[in-house]
């Protein structure tokens, strides 16, 4: 796991962030790592879109988001967990970093065996959002859905328990997976 700085608790760096690896303008007007496009978006535009919705409405939307987000995440992550050598603690310091760099807020992993939580400081999503009765960052959940099942070999649930945006001071994640 990675501390404040970006360490490895052994105090060696992590590897190389995606910041690093991001080709700006090859083709012109695209934003890549390696094969995968990135684009940037202010945050208030993306969940503008969702708040504008009805509520019921608004739920299938932000689930449909998290579904798309682990099912295309899952590409990043295992160029991340390739990056990481498979050391699970390696993957979740580079999914952090790799968050950090897309301006997805401050990740911190709380891994076990059943289990991974996640604490997201400075969600965009929330903040993008504003205030909610509902919790609002599906794409966070997504990610922790696709980073959860490569690091337990299996696919579960990611669910939102707390969120800055319902006026929690952070936001806070569980993905859980079937017992093997």
């Amino acid at each position: 796991m990675s501390d404040r700085n970006g360490t490895f608790e052994d105090g060696g760096p992590p590897p190389a962030g995606l910041r690093a690896r991001l080709r700006w303008g090859d083709p012109p007007g695209a934003l890549h790592d390696g094969p995968r496009r990135y684009l940037m978006m202010r945050a208030d535009v993306l969940m503008g879109m969702l708040r504008a919705l009805p509520p019921e409405d608004r739920a299938r939307a932000a689930d449909a988001l998290a579904r798309s987000v682990a099912e295309h995440g899952a590409d990043s992550v295992r160029a991340y967990a390739r990056q990481a050598g498979g050391d699970p603690r390696a993957l979740l310091a580079a999914t952090a970093a790799a968050a950090a760099d897309l301006g997805w807020g401050d990740w911190r992993f709380d891994a076990s065996p059943a289990r991974l939580g996640l604490r997201v400081a400075g969600s965009p999503f929330a903040e993008g959002f504003g205030s909610s009765d509902a919790p609002v960052c599906a794409p966070i959940r997504g990610m922790l859905r696709a980073v959860a099942a490569a690091v337990a070999g299996a696919d579960g649930e990611a669910r939102e328990l707390r969120c800055r945006a319902c006026g929690d001071p952070v936001c806070e994640f569980e993905a859980t997976w079937p017992a093997r």
